[in-house]
C-alpha cells in the first residue's frame, strides 16, 4: 500500500484528497499536518495529526505527499517533499510561475519520483461527456469552444489566504487551472491569449473576474469565470462544423462531498437528467436536437491512476509538464491584462 499524507486537513484535504485515499485500497491514508486542530484523526481514526510539516517529513513510512496548502507554498513544500524522497501530488494551481514548475519536475525526474498535479475536473460529468462527442466525431472540427464556471459570491471567503494579496492568490489561479486545462485537453496549447482580468466586487482586492481567448489556428477557446454571476449560463458550448453541444456545469461530486457521501457509493457521480446536455445537428438545413446522457463523472480516477503510477511505474495522471503549460497560459494571460494585448505562449 502507498502510504499518504496531507500537508493540509482544510476543505481541499476534507473533500477532494481524503475520502478518495481512503476508499481506494493500493492507499493507506496515514495523517496530515495540522498546526492546532486534529480533525483527521477524529474524521479517520487511527491517522495521526502531525504537529509539523518537518515531522511528516521525516516519518519513513511516508511514501507520498499531498501538497494541498496555499498557491504560493506548493513550490516550497513540493520541493521539500521530493528533496526526502517522497512522491508528490500538488493541488492546482501547481505553482505561481513556470520557471517553478519547470524546477519541480527536473528535481522529480533526477530522483526517479512521480510528481503530478491534481486536475481533477477532468472527472467533471460534464467534461468526460464532451470528449466522448468529440472522439465520436459528433461535433466536427472544433470553430468555437466557450467554457464557464459561474459564481455568485458578493462576500469575502472565509479562507483568508485566498482573498489576500500574496503570488498565486486570486481567481486566475484558482479556477482558471480547471478552465485552462481543459481548454488544452480538447485543443492542444493555444498560439496566443487576450485576457481581461478585473476587481468586480467592492469588498475584494484581488482579481475575482476573468475572460481568457485562448487563439488556435482554426478556432477559439473564450475561458470565463467570475463571482457575480446571479444567474449562470451554460457551462459548455462547444460549437464544431457537424454540431454543437450545449451544457450546464452540474457536475454533482463536490457538492455529494461537502454533504457527507462516501466515493463508490451507489450512482457516484451520475447527474440527475433534468442536467443533461443538449446535442444540436445540421441535417441538410433542419436543425436537430437530442439530449445526451452524462457520463458519471469520478474523481477517483486521479488516485487510480496515481497508484498505477506508483506502483506499476505508469503515467502519472496529470503530468508535472502539463501543470507547466497550463501556468504558462496563466502567465500570458496576466502580460495580456496587463499590457492589453495579445501575448504568444
Amino acid at each position: 500500500m502507498i502510504n499518504t499524507a496531507l500537508v493540509s486537513f482544510g476543505m481541499s484535504g476534507k473533500v477532494f484528497h481524503a475520502p478518495f485515499i481512503a476508499s481506494n485500497p493500493n492507499f493507506n491514508l496515514v495523517g496530515s499536518w495540522e498546526r492546532s486542530t486534529k480533525n483527521i484523526e477524529a474524521a479517520y481514526p487511527g491517522t495521526k495529526s502531525y504537529a509539523s510539516f518537518e515531522e511528516l517529513l521525516a516519518d519513513p513510512i511516508i511514501d507520498l505527499v499531498v501538497v494541498n496548502s496555499p498557491n504560493d507554498t506548493h513550490f516550497t513544500y513540493a520541493k521539500s517533499a521530493l528533496l526526502a524522497g517522497k512522491h508528490v501530488v500538488v493541488e492546482k494551481a501547481f505553482t505561481v510561475t513556470a520557471k517553478e514548475a519547470e524546477e519541480l519536475d527536473a528535481l522529480a525526474t533526477s530522483k526517479g519520483l512521480k510528481l503530478a498535479v491534481y486536475q481533477n475536473r477532468r472527472y467533471d460529468a460534464d467534461f468526460l461527456t464532451i470528449q466522448k462527442l468529440i472522439q465520436e466525431d459528433e461535433i466536427g472540427v472544433l470553430k468555437d469552444v466557450q467554457i464557464s464556471f459561474e459564481r455568485y459570491r458578493t462576500t469575502l471567503s472565509p479562507k483568508k489566504h485566498k482573498e489576500s494579496v500574496t503570488p498565486g492568490a486570486g481567481l486566475l489561479y484558482d479556477l482558471g487551472p480547471h478552465l485552462v486545462d481543459q481548454a488544452i485537453l480538447l485543443s492542444g496549447m493555444p498560439l496566443a491569449v487576450f485576457a481581461d482580468i478585473r476587481i468586480t466586487r467592492k469588498v475584494s482586492i484581488i482579481d475575482d473576474y476573468f475572460t481568457l481567448i485562448l487563439y488556435y489556428p482554426s478556432h477559439r477557446i473564450n475561458l470565463t469565470s467570475g463571482m457575480m454571476f446571479m444567474t449562470e449560463s451554460p457551462g459548455y458550448k462547444i460549437y464544431g462544423t457537424k454540431g454543437c453541444f450545449i451544457k450546464n456545469r452540474s457536475d454533482i461530486q463536490e457538492a455529494d462531498l461537502i454533504a457527507g457521501k462516501k466515493p463508490n457509493s451507489p450512482n457516484w457521480g451520475a447527474e440527475a437528467s433534468a442536467d443533461f446536455g443538449t446535442l444540436y445537428t445540421d441535417m441538410n438545413g433542419i436543425i436537430t436536437n437530442k439530449v445526451i446522457p452524462s457520463i458519471p463523472g469520478n474523481y477517483g480516477v486521479f488516485y487510480e491512476k496515481m497508484a498505477d503510477a506508483i506502483l506499476n511505474n505508469a503515467p502519472v495522471p496529470t503530468s508535472a509538464k502539463e501543470g507547466t503549460n497550463i501556468i504558462r497560459v496563466l502567465e500570458a494571460a496576466r502580460n495580456s491584462a496587463f499590457n492589453k494585448r495579445v501575448v504568444g505562449v
